[in-house]
C-alpha cells in the first residue's frame, strides 16, 4: 500500500510540475527584440509555405486559425495540402492588419519579406497594440539588423523557439536532434571531398537573375553539402544581380528554385538556349539541381534537400 501511495504522490508531483512549467512565462529572442509569452498562443497564423511547414512539423495545427501568403505566388504540394486541410488561407499574399484582426489572431509567425515589409502595415510594432505577438524568421533578421552569416542552426533555433513558445519543447528538441544527426552524417561524407563545388542559385528573372546572397539559407545549405555559393560576397539574403559575374565565376552546378508561373524546366531551357551561357560549366555539363521553394527557404525540408544537393555536387564520392 505504501508503494502505491508513493507512486501516486510521485505522479501527482510530476503532473503539478508540468502544469507549473506550462503556466510560466517564456521569453524568446526574436531578431532584436525580447518577446514574452505568458501562455502558448491558441489562435496562431503563419505566413508562407516554409514557415507553415515548421508549425506543421511541430503538430501545432490545433493552435492555428489559418495561414497566409501561399496561393498568391505558390502552390501547396500533397504533403502540405494534407497538413493544412483543416485550416483556411486567410490571405493569398501578405495579410493586412484587418485580416489578422478578423481572424482574432494572437500570434503571427512571419519574417521580413516573408509576410512583413520594413516600414509596412504589418510589423511587430503595429501588431503589438492589437494583442498579436510576432516571432520573426531568423534568416530574415538581416533586413533590420546585423547578424552573422547563416548556418543551419538558424533554422534549428526557429524550431526550438517555436517549441518553447507553444510549450512543446520536447517535441522540438527531438526533431532538431534528428536534423542535426542527418546533417552531421552528410558533413562527414562531404568532408572527404577536396575542392568545394561552385554553385549558383537561380530563383527567377531573365534580364537580371534573382538569387541568394551571403545571408540566404541556400548559402548554408550549399556549404553543408560541400559547395560554395558564387554570390557569397553579396551582402543580401535574396536579391537581384547581373549576369556578368555569374558568367565570370562559372558555376559548376546551378540550383533552380521551383515555384510560380515559370516552371523549373522553363528556367533550365532559358539557360541552355541563351548563347551567353554556353560556356558556363553547369550549362555545358547539364548539372542542374531543382529545389522546390519550400526546400530552398528555411524549414524542415532543408535537411533532405542538403542530402540530395551533396550527391549532386559530388557524384563520384557519394
Amino acid at each position: 500500500m505504501k508503494t502505491i501511495i508513493s507512486l501516486l504522490l510521485t505522479a501527482l508531483l510530476t503532473s503539478a510540475s508540468a502544469v507549473t512549467a506550462m503556466a510560466e512565462p517564456v521569453t524568446i529572442r526574436s531578431c532584436n527584440r525580447d518577446v514574452t509569452f505568458d501562455k502558448a498562443p491558441i489562435r496562431a497564423v503563419s505566413n508562407d509555405v516554409n514557415l507553415t511547414e515548421m508549425m506543421l512539423a511541430l503538430k501545432l495545427q490545433d493552435h492555428m486559425v489559418g495561414y497566409t501568403g501561399v496561393s498568391g505566388w505558390k502552390t501547396l504540394d500533397e504533403k502540405l495540402r494534407d497538413g493544412v486541410k483543416q485550416l483556411p488561407e486567410l490571405s493569398a499574399k501578405y495579410p493586412s492588419k484587418e485580416v489578422l484582426l478578423n481572424a482574432d489572431a494572437d500570434f503571427y509567425f512571419a519574417g521580413w519579406n516573408y509576410g512583413m515589409k520594413v516600414g509596412g502595415e504589418v510589423t511587430p510594432e503595429t501588431l503589438a497594440p492589437l494583442g498579436i505577438k510576432v516571432y520573426e524568421l531568423t534568416e530574415s533578421c538581416i533586413h533590420i539588423m546585423q547578424k552573422p552569416k547563416p548556418t543551419m542552426d538558424d533554422m534549428f533555433v526557429d524550431m526550438l523557439n517555436l517549441g518553447k513558445i507553444f510549450r512543446v519543447e520536447d517535441r522540438a528538441e527531438k526533431l532538431v536532434a534528428g536534423y542535426r544527426k542527418q546533417l552531421e552524417d552528410i558533413k562527414t561524407k562531404v568532408s572527404k571531398t577536396d575542392t568545394p563545388t561552385r554553385v549558383f542559385v537561380y530563383d527567377s528573372g531573365e534580364q537580371k537573375p534573382f538569387t541568394s546572397g551571403r545571408f540566404g539559407i541556400p548559402t548554408a545549405m550549399i556549404e553543408a553539402a560541400g559547395g560554395t555559393n558564387i554570390m557569397d560576397d553579396v551582402d543580401k539574403s535574396w536579391t537581384e544581380v547581373s549576369w556578368e559575374p555569374v558568367i565570370e565565376r562559372n558555376p559548376q552546378v546551378i540550383i533552380i528554385v521551383n515555384y510560380g508561373d515559370v516552371t523549373a524546366d522553363q528556367k533550365i531551357d532559358f539557360l541552355r538556349k541563351n548563347p551567353a551561357f554556353q560556356n558556363i560549366d553547369a550549362v555545358k555539363n547539364n548539372r542542374f539541381v531543382v529545389l522546390d521553394y519550400v526546400e530552398a527557404t528555411p524549414g524542415p525540408r532543408n535537411i533532405d534537400a542538403i542530402s540530395r544537393l551533396a550527391t549532386a555536387l559530388h557524384p563520384q564520392s557519394l
